[in-house]
């Protein structure tokens, strides 16, 4: 028994060895897989909202309908057991009915034992009885549903100039085949006493975008005059005149119509105005911004840093911004109303402005370098010269954005501050580290695979001419295993095949022969320490188009 003891000591260690390599080995993969069903996770958590929040709205209007038909077949119920007389009922107006989602006119509501929930015709009680009011008065559309991002941009009419066909150019322009599937543009004509504008932007958008409003990628709408109150009647605040707050306070009921209506449409909503410029591949890097928030409870995304262009916001959450934007719209501009509900949200009265703006940054995340650039002169206020520039859009152009195929990043170079390599890739920053060392790597990993037509890697920056990459290949792994690269390029040990070097200028750029398949992995790999620090100011893998495949 004595002698058994060494032997059993010796298997349990060998064992213990074992389970610690094979965790090792599959660590980076386990990392991998937990980063995507998180992202997935995020996602699924934000579409099970939207559809929760749609069911209970549908579920108030089956109750609402009940109601009223219970009303209806008590007034003409010989049995009826309502208190009020018939003649009462009669009397009374119509938009009773419709006084809240749940106003139910029942014997259980009359003796008072049933609340009832605030709605917009609390806010704006001139709808009461005319429900039609909440529809679009001019509707030009193919009813798209689904689509990740609603985009929705109110324009008025100028005196001199439109520069709505300018920023929908922009906008479509910028977007692949599978991101327009994906996208939903809702223009919406903030002039309901103005029929023949209306009617003539209509046309012109259907002239010059007739493919995108046929496919539903662009739809048109403009809301009826009834929609508002009388703006003569609005009370005069902050000194302004009375043209500026019939302005800023229509602006508020503008905004409000929009976010009702495109709230069904898609997951997220993206504010924006009639004369902006996107910035080329600003869809994708939206919705990768978005899922990097997954473990955040965020109310806004910026994607500009002025007013109320790109401003993000979760679908299933529009209902609660709409609703304080109505509480206080005839009081102040709609950009301060959204900065105190993110207040009221999120800062302790008992502490300071410093640690309120600490607080309202966790909600509200801001995206740099702005992927929208405002370029009007000509305010929608009439007589209102506006020269505003987003000055982070240009800012950080000193790398270049692109679209790439969606994939992880690892690296084992150790990252300087929070210019990250998945920042490089999507277009937010630059990629920077510390002196790379020998068998230090970048690993792109294309999830699914993908046919491409050119891979581009630019280290070094105009600032920093020296931060680029020596003595380092670029190395790709085909998901074929007769793909024609494995007969020209030399592999290495650990499976990948060598593809090109960086040159002196700090730059691999290779354009991919026609017969090459898809690739599965990228990787950067340096072969010799240096001294220098190493910035990755573009990458761009291009993908093949089906015409060219």
């Amino acid at each position: 028994m004595m002698r058994a003891r060494p032997r059993s000591i010796l298997i349990t260690v060998g064992l213990v060895l074992c389970t610690v390599f094979w965790l090792a080995l599959f660590s980076k993969e386990d990392r991998n897989y937990d980063h995507v069903l998180q992202v997935r996770v995020a996602e699924l958590q934000d579409k099970l909202e939207m559809s929760d929040t749609l069911n209970r709205e549908r579920q108030d209007n089956l109750n609402n309908l009940r109601n009223q038909f219970n009303y209806f077949l008590q007034m003409v119920s010989p049995n009826s057991t309502v208190n009020r007389s018939q003649s009462d009922y009669m009397s009374s107006e119509p938009q009773e009915l419709f006084r809240g989602h749940l106003h139910n006119i029942t014997e259980e509501n009359q003796s008072g034992t049933s609340l009832h929930l605030p709605s917009i015709f609390t806010y704006l009680p001139h709808l009461t009885g005319h429900p039609e009011s909440l529809k679009p008065d001019y509707h030009l559309s193919k009813n798209k549903f689904g689509a990740s991002i609603v985009i929705g941009i109110p324009t008025i009419k100028r005196e001199k100039i439109s520069y709505l066909s300018n920023t929908l150019k922009s906008l479509v322009n910028g977007l692949t085949a599978q991101e327009k599937r994906d996208c939903l543009i809702i223009v919406f004509i903030a002039e309901p006493y103005n029929n023949d504008y209306v009617e003539s932007v209509g046309r012109e958008v259907q002239t010059s975008f007739p493919k995108q409003v046929e496919s539903g990628l662009i739809e048109v709408i403009s809301p009826s005059e009834d929609f508002y109150p009388n703006l003569n009647d609005i009370p005069l605040t902050y000194g302004d005149t009375k043209e500026r707050v019939k302005w800023r306070t229509k602006q508020n009921l503008d905004f409000s119509f929009i976010m009702l209506y495109a709230r069904t449409r898609g997951i997220y909503y993206v504010q924006l105005e009639d004369d902006v410029l996107a910035k080329p591949g600003y869809f994708t890097i939206m919705k990768t911004f978005v899922e990097q928030q997954s473990q955040k409870d965020w109310v806004l995304l910026e994607c500009s840093s002025l007013g109320f262009i790109g401003n993000m916001f979760k679908s299933s959450k529009l209902p609660i911004v709409v609703e304080f934007f109505l509480m206080f719209f005839k009081d102040k501009p709609i950009d301060w109303l959204l900065d105190y509900l993110l207040a009221v949200k999120v800062c302790n009265p008992k502490k300071d402005s410093k640690h309120c703006n600490r607080m309202k940054q966790e909600v509200r995340v801001r995206f740099k370098p702005s992927l929208f650039q405002h370029v009007g002169m000509q305010s929608s206020l009439k007589g209102k010269v506006q020269k505003l520039k987003d000055r982070h859009f240009g800012k950080h152009m000193l790398f270049r954005v692109h679209v790439n195929p969606p994939a992880e990043l690892w690296t084992s170079l150790t990252t300087y501050r929070k210019f990250t390599v998945q920042k490089a890739y999507i277009g937010q920053d630059i990629f920077w580290a510390l002196s790379p060392n020998q068998d230090d790597y970048i690993e792109v990993i294309l999830k699914p695979p993908v046919v491409l037509d050119e891979i581009l890697f630019r280290s070094g920056k105009a600032d920093h001419r020296e931060d680029k990459f020596y003595n380092t290949s670029l190395q790709v792994i085909p998901l074929n295993y007769h793909d024609p690269i494995k007969n020209r390029a030399k592999k290495t040990k650990d499976g990948y095949f060598d593809l090109a070097e960086f040159d002196k200028e700090g730059i691999v750029h290779v354009r991919l022969e026609s017969n090459v398949g898809k690739l599965s992995k990228i990787r950067i790999k340096v072969h010799k320490s240096s001294e220098n620090w190493v910035i990755i100011s573009e990458i761009h893998l291009k993908q093949r188009t089906q015409k060219q495949s």
